[in-house]
């Protein structure tokens, strides 16, 4: 594959890599499937995570749950994601990627199947459980299976399009809730989607495979990713938790990615009510502007992977560090220059989205699956699934912090606490840069995208 990204084109002369030529081979057939099928799949969870932000008006009103049950049915469909993704990542080193996903999309469907069909609180509160659960072993091992398939060095490329499926898939879920509960009712929002779910599930047990699996060589693989592929047999599920803590790097990784995931649900639940209470939008421009930190959520993913290849070569914790410097700073730029006019809100609004959700597939996909192949492990699942699970106990933590740091500090507090995350998030990628650096231990091939020049200083 080249360094712009392209798929894997056939030997041969010019004339041979067209389309309908690389379509003919084996390889890049494998590589489209993979990706187009990984896609859908993961950005179908969203399908079964949204309605509930939809339906809750329906619950209050309908079956007279409180705002504070409401507020613990977020927590029962968050806290397994983020605590099971951490203490069980290693499963799907364990029994393979694609029966782990696969088994996991079925599991989270069959959880949501019946949803409408109930009207008991703590019935939903353990249906969101046994969702959440199911979900937190979903993007660890599509990460593992798609990283297999693409050479190192345009793995951060890869990774980068594909993280788009998170941002495009929150949106299209909340659409097809908001379609289904204005025209069946609250209680048909979670039918379709499950078995929209369902069906890709099967289809990922059927054509997911890993290279090994049917027999396929990867050309441009690194000899870290070889070793852990030879090994997996006798270290798959054998690494515990606190040995992955202790791998070089990785706490610093996932710091960093609890950061930015803090400071992106922030804006996810506090932007439209801050647009609206102190710029003074109306309802209707408050709710479609707040869009606009997404929108730059999906471009900056799109592309972040792509220029870290081209202009970092492929010094993947550099171009993060850099882009959480540049998510920071455009929220200084926000808040700095607020009051003057919609359109600077907007711009400044779309940079952060941009730099603070670009790196996420990076810091949450490509270079944990790195840390957790390297020296002959196989631990890609565990290490991404460690790195992601920690990042997303910051999702149910920041509504009570946000709310605690606004009261007393105001909006403007509520800003400089996100620029600060920021700020952390940057130091903590610059420190893992520093410990690759100092390591005399390690080495990985210059053509990996976490292979980093000796004068990549912090």
């Amino acid at each position: 594959m080249a360094m712009n990204g392209s798929f894997d084109r056939p030997k041969g002369p010019r004339d041979g890599c067209c389309i309908t030529a690389m379509l003919k081979t084996p390889l890049y057939r494998r590589q489209l499937l993979v990706f187009c099928l990984g896609w859908m799949a993961y950005a179908s969870t969203y399908f079964l995570r949204k309605p509930l932000g939809v339906v809750k008006t329906d619950l209050e009103t309908d079956l007279h749950i409180s705002k504070t049950q409401l507020g613990w049915l977020d927590t029962a469909l968050l806290l397994p994601y983020a605590v099971v993704q951490m203490l069980l990542g290693n499963v799907g080193d364990k029994f393979g990627a694609r029966r782990t996903y696969g088994v996991c999309l079925i599991l989270s469907a069959i959880s949501m199947f019946t949803f409408g069909q109930w009207s008991n609180v703590y019935m939903f509160a353990g249906l969101l459980f046994m969702n959440g659960a199911a979900q937190s072993q979903c993007w660890p091992n599509c990460m593992k299976a798609l990283g297999a398939w693409y050479p190192d060095k345009v793995r951060n490329s890869i990774f980068g399009m594909f993280g788009t499926c998170a941002f495009a898939g929150g949106i299209m879920g909340t659409g097809l809730a908001v379609y289904l509960q204005s025209a069946y009712g609250w209680r048909s929002a979670f039918l379709l989607p499950s078995v929209f779910v369902g069906v890709l599930g099967v289809l990922v047990l059927l054509f997911f495979q890993q290279p090994d699996e049917v027999g396929i060589e990867v050309p441009g693989k690194g000899e870290t990713t070889a070793a852990a592929n030879a090994t997996s047999s006798k270290t798959a599920g054998k690494i515990s938790w606190l040995q992955l803590w202790k791998i070089p790097m990785l706490a610093e990784v996932a710091v960093a990615v609890f950061c930015l995931k803090v400071v992106r649900y922030c804006m996810y639940m506090w932007l439209p009510l801050y647009l609206l209470d102190h710029l003074k939008y109306s309802k209707a421009q408050a709710g479609m502007f707040s869009t606009i930190f997404e929108v730059g959520g999906v471009f900056g993913s799109a592309v972040i992977g792509f220029v870290i290849d081209a202009v970092f070569w492929g010094r993947s914790l550099s171009g993060s560090a850099v882009s959480s410097l540049l998510s920071a700073i455009s929220l200084l730029g926000f808040v700095l220059t607020s009051s003057w006019g919609i359109w600077f809100n907007g711009l400044f609004l779309f940079l952060a989205g941009v730099f603070n959700c670009g790196p996420d597939s990076i810091l949450g996909g490509a270079i944990p699956a790195q840390l957790g192949e390297m020296d002959g492990r196989n631990a890609a699942a565990a290490t991404i699934g460690l790195v992601n699970g920690f990042g997303s106990v910051g999702t149910f933590m920041e509504g009570p912090i946000i709310g605690v740091i606004s009261t007393w500090y105001g909006w403007s507090g509520m800003f400089y606490f996100m620029i600060g995350l920021s700020f952390m998030g940057t130091l903590s990628v610059y420190r893992a840069a520093g410990k690759f650096n100092k390591s005399t231990t390690r080495t990985i091939p210059e053509a990996e995208p976490l292979a980093l020049d000796k004068d990549d200083t912090v």
